[in-house]
């Protein structure tokens, strides 16, 4: 994101939109406040719009940030000179071309401020806003890029013109004549210009030809494109050439991957990483590797450089909440022998946070689930389970029902599967008129051992202080199937025999009758419903407290028809 910002930036410069490359170069510091160059570029840009004051502020960072690079004493030496302050710009000049003495900029700079530190000249004029194409930094790749102008930097005086005007743009005049300055003018404003054959259509005549300099005795050496200008071009390029080779290491690591080739995987992505910092795949590939070759430690490792890069790149929640769910699964897989899931635990929490993913929430749901078999497991003692069952039925012989509960449920809790643990807190329940918990409790106990007859008893006992008749003596019967000649199972089923011909016979009392019809009611799924709404509960409850004010629900169509259901079952009166 940085490189695309600055890319940009370096594109307005080029177009002469110079508060525009302030604002992308601007950006792009936001993203990488490390980077020296950056701070170069908008100093350029600052002193281009005459803002010398902040093109000081970032030259002297520059320096700060790379000492030793001559090009942010040249940002230095100019910001200085647009301020007037020559003394200390001919210093700063100097510690350039102390760094590079064969710098033609820093050593055109430091005659220019040396003469105006001692008043030999008056400052240079205002740059030619006209004369400012020839100052960006993609000049020389523009015009090696057009084949007409390719031809001209072949030439050395025109490179010495181009010079010229780079370093005082007012000279630009000096040389609009020059048919090979016109052309290219025309590809740095993107214009078309007449070509001399087109002059010559309008009869305008043909200029004469130039001619042929002599070389001198002792060539010269040619002159080279501004290296200041050319560099950031180069950069760029090199930054796109590392990434595409990156994308390559990274696309063989995955094909070794698949072979399960690890250790050639592990290479690849170890050298994409060396090409490019800045796409954490590569890290959280290389995490995989290490995931599958069990070296869950440098899993880890990659996984947490991963999140620190992708928060110093503002990279997609997406990428941190992979890296995090990865890490987690290594501390997972790690926990089966540390026997502490909680580091896996919090770490698939922090990854949910990041993006809620389907698979990071399944394996926090195994997390949870592994700890808390592990918590269960850990707690299992069979002998403390027996001890702690003898003292529930000490306090049962006392009737402390509560008390013989509490050591009941320790009991299970010790051992899960221990069926007498059910069956004697079902006595408990029962003993305390907690029907249905006795009844849930008879009914485990059958599950775990289908023929103890205890447990039938506990059930059956239950089911017949609900009034549900049928029901206990199914439940006895089954229990003789195991245990034929067992007299709680017998008696039980001959009480149940005496109320059911009760029953038959009209033989029951009108209070015993309505209690078996409530009873039966409240087997009735609308019934539960009514009851469980919590709205028909304060109707109820209104209706017992304050008559006169509950008139308003009666005057609901639902509200009464489910009241007169209530009366209907016997469980309701109303006056």
């Amino acid at each position: 994101m940085a490189d695309e910002a600055k890319a940009k930036g370096n594109s307005a410069f080029s177009a002469g939109r110079y508060e525009e490359a302030i604002r992308y170069f601007s950006e792009a510091i936001e993203l990488a406040p490390v980077n020296h160059v950056l701070y170069s570029n908008r100093s350029a840009a600052y002193a281009s719009v005459h803002r010398y004051a902040e093109a000081l502020t970032d030259a002297r960072k520059t320096v700060e940030l790379k000492p030793d690079w001559s090009k942010g004493y040249s940002r230095l030496g100019a910001a200085l000179v647009g301020l007037g302050n020559h003394k200390e710009a001919v210093a700063a000049y100097e510690k350039g071309v102390e760094l590079d003495p064969n710098n033609d900029v820093l050593k055109s700079g430091l005659a220019e401020a040396q003469a105006a530190a001692t008043g030999s000249r008056a400052p240079p004029p205002k740059p030619s806003p006209f004369g400012q194409i020839f100052q960006g930094p993609e000049l020389w790749v523009r015009l090696t890029a057009d084949p007409t102008t390719r031809a001209y930097l072949q030439q050395p005086d025109f490179v010495k013109m181009l010079q010229d005007v780079q370093k005082n743009p007012n000279n630009i005049n000096l040389y609009l004549q020059d048919q090979r300055m016109m052309q290219v003018l025309g590809v740095l404003l993107n214009v078309k210009m007449r070509s001399p054959s087109e002059e010559m259509e309008r009869d305008i005549p043909e200029p004469e030809p130039r001619k042929q300099q002599p070389e001198p005795a002792k060539k010269a050496p040619e002159p080279e494109p501004d290296p200041e200008l050319m560099e950031i071009a180069e950069e760029e390029k090199e930054a796109k050439q590392r990434k595409v080779e990156a994308q390559k290491e990274k696309d063989a690591g995955n094909a070794a991957y698949k072979k399960k080739n690890f250790e050639k995987a592990i290479h690849h992505y170890t050298r994409a990483l060396e090409l490019d910092d800045e796409d954490i795949s590569f890290l959280t590939n290389r995490a995989a590797v290490y995931l599958e070759m069990g070296e869950y430690e440098e899993c880890i490792a990659d996984c947490d450089k991963a999140v620190e890069r992708a928060r110093e790149l503002h990279s997609d929640f997406k990428m941190i909440a992979k890296a995090l769910t990865r890490k987690g699964t290594a501390l997972a897989k790690m926990a089966k022998c540390s026997k502490d899931y909680e580091p896996a635990i919090e770490t698939f929490q922090k990854a949910l946070t990041e993006h809620r993913n389907p698979d990071t929430l399944k394996k926090l749901n195994d997390a949870e689930r592994a700890k808390k078999e592990l918590e269960q497991q850990e707690y299992y003692d069979p002998k403390i389970a027996d001890e702690e069952r003898e003292k529930g039925n000490e306090f049962f012989k006392e009737q402390k029902y509560p008390e013989a509960i509490k050591h009941y449920s320790e009991a299970i809790k010790r051992s899960p599967r221990d069926h007498k643990a059910y069956s004697n807190r079902a006595a408990c329940y029962t003993k305390l008129g907690a029907l249905p918990e006795g009844l849930k409790d008879a009914e485990k106990c059958i599950e775990l051992d289908p023929s103890f007859s205890k447990g039938y008893t506990r059930k059956g006992a239950v089911q017949f202080f609900m009034k549900e008749y049928d029901k206990a003596m199914e439940t006895y019967q089954e229990g003789l199937k195991y245990d034929p000649n067992n007299p709680e199972l017998i008696d039980g089923i001959r009480r149940c025999v005496e109320q059911i011909n009760k029953a038959n016979r009209g033989e029951i009392s009108p209070e015993e009758l309505k209690e078996r019809q409530q009873a039966k009611a409240m087997q009735d799924p609308e019934i539960q419903n009514i009851l469980s709404d919590p709205i028909m509960r304060q109707v109820l409850m209104d209706l017992q407290e304050n008559p006169r004010a509950s008139q308003d629900h009666l005057k609901n169509p639902q509200v009464m028809h489910k009241i007169q259901k209530l009366v209907s079952a016997g469980i309701v009166q109303m006056r």
